[in-house]
């Protein structure tokens, strides 16, 4: 059984998601631009609600919705909004990503997603994790078309992807007019490869801001950008 994850500001119950609490989620919530202004947000496949916790923490948005579609991941991330100091301003609703872009008229001001993106067929013999980690239960196309339709026209769309898709991705995002501002290439150490991708699309191309960020100078010891990227929710930062 997973042991509940301690944050700073909240905690996260993870014993029923097929995701448990990781890096990309985390890095994903704190290199999130968030304006003051921002009324709305959506978080795309909340699992157990880290990243809608990390910018409720982070920005007074009044709206703040997230969608899963996993019955025990959906029932857990409301368990951690509700235990949170933020239970009044978020909501998760029970629905496949279609059908909540078919049924909503709302635009959002901020979207943001850690999709779940092993294009390889791939199957650890848990299936509700392979769900969770597998493209086919959201492909690219169909989050990026869905994403276009609920962005307000001055809004942001937010996600982390590997490395190694970033180019199909932007190409991708093209087609629905969206496109990249704000890139950051993520690796573990100084000396391994790029491993993620932040990227930041609108629908405003401008000259793309490009960065990388290192985790850890060697295990455990986290680089000062990492520290100060993600200090306010880890205890031990």
């Amino acid at each position: 059984m997973s042991k509940p994850f301690k944050f700073k500001q909240f905690t996260i119950k993870q014993n029923r998601c097929a995701m448990k609490v990781g890096t990309d989620g985390v890095l994903l919530g704190a290199w999130t631009s968030v304006d003051h202004a921002l009324n709305s947000v959506l978080d795309i496949g909340a699992g157990t609600g880290l990243i809608s916790l990390m910018l409720a923490q982070r920005c007074p948005a009044e709206l703040m919705d997230a969608i899963e579609i996993d019955d025990n991941a959906f029932e857990q991330c409301v368990e951690n909004f509700e235990a949170s100091p933020w239970s009044d301003r978020l909501f998760c609703y029970h629905a496949g990503f279609d059908e909540f872009v078919d049924e909503i008229d709302d635009q959002y001001q901020l979207i943001v997603s850690n999709p779940p993106f092993y294009s390889e067929n791939v199957t650890s013999g848990d299936q509700q994790r392979d769900m969770a980690r597998n493209s086919f239960s959201l492909p690219f196309d169909q989050l990026l078309e869905g994403v276009a339709k609920l962005l307000a026209e001055k809004g942001q769309f937010n996600t982390i992807i590997p490395f190694k898709e970033e180019q199909k991705f932007i190409e991708l995002a093209a087609h629905f007019r969206l496109y990249p501002n704000r890139v950051t290439h993520v690796k573990g150490t100084p000396v391994s490869e790029y491993k993620r991708s932040l990227i930041a699309f609108s629908f405003q191309e401008t000259e793309i801001k490009t960065s990388e960020l290192t985790i850890e100078i060697e295990r455990h010891k986290y680089t000062q950008e990492y520290i100060n990227l993600t200090k306010e929710f880890y205890l031990k930062m």
